[in-house]
């Protein structure tokens, strides 16, 4: 782990109907790290992200992420479950928008514009409407906006969870490319073991009702890891062993079936 990035200090969330979340989550992320937040549906992993984020407020507790040094662009990057992109215009003015957003203009922006959208495959779709792309390439319009402010951290909520297993896997490849070619620190919410151990090298396992951390495992796996890692017996054992966690954790957690 390199210098730490972000810090989650006793992390408390409780909704106004009374939910409690987020119960005392304490984290560190170090620069450079890929983390995966893994946990069944309601556990809190979204509602972390989120905070992270500063798109929901703390109700208890801190998060400081270390500044970067002469910064003065976004530092975020967030890609949700779904696309979110506007219908009513382009691929390239869906991406355009952080920096529109941000004050630059149309032509001062295109170099960048056309970097992210090099970076995902999708030069060729600029002109494009969303209605026109398949749901994985969404996704990729949504990675490139996120990365087009060329942000230190990405944050991705279960990004791919609504795709077909062959277009999970292929983005889950780009970004692993991203994260390297970038330098990025990767926060990455989901709910797949699997996906979790292919993509970090820490895979914090929470469990429910109140959401908190039980479980925070390194995954001992050289880079860069690429689709023959899938059949090697470590990725294997890894998977085992963070399903187990898991399952000690449902077989624990007070869930309603």
């Amino acid at each position: 782990m390199g210098r730490a990035l972000i810090r989650m200090d006793r992390v408390r969330k409780q909704f106004a109907g009374g939910t409690l979340a987020v119960a005392d989550m304490s984290v560190t992320i170090g620069e450079g790290d890929f983390v995966a937040l893994l946990g069944p549906s309601g556990c809190g992993k979204s509602t972390a992200l989120r905070m992270i984020a500063g798109l929901l407020p703390v109700t208890a507790g801190t998060i400081a992420i270390e500044a970067g040094a002469g910064r003065s662009e976004q530092d975020l990057g967030f890609v949700f479950q779904e696309p979110t992109l506007m219908p009513w215009t382009t691929v390239f003015d869906n991406v355009f928008l952080p920096l529109r957003l941000a004050g630059r203009s149309r032509e001062e922006a295109r170099p960048r514009v056309d970097a992210a959208l090099a970076e995902v495959g999708l030069s060729r779709f600029a002109t494009a409407y969303p209605r026109q792309l398949s749901g994985g390439m969404k996704m990729r319009v949504s990675i490139a906006r996120a990365l087009v402010t060329r942000p230190r951290i990405l944050l991705m909520d279960e990004p791919f969870a609504a795709l077909d297993e062959m277009t999970r896997m292929k983005l889950n490849n780009d970004v692993l490319r991203l994260w390297a070619e970038h330098g990025l620190t990767v926060v990455f919410v989901t709910h797949s073991v699997f996906e979790s151990v292919y993509l970090a090298n820490r895979v914090l396992v929470m469990a429910a009702r109140p959401g908190r951390v039980v479980g925070d495992l390194r995954i001992e796996a050289p880079w860069p890891r690429d689709d023959g890692f899938r059949a090697d017996p470590a990725y294997v054992a890894q998977a085992s062993h963070v399903s187990d966690t898991l399952r000690a954790t449902l077989d624990g957690a007070d869930i309603d079936h």
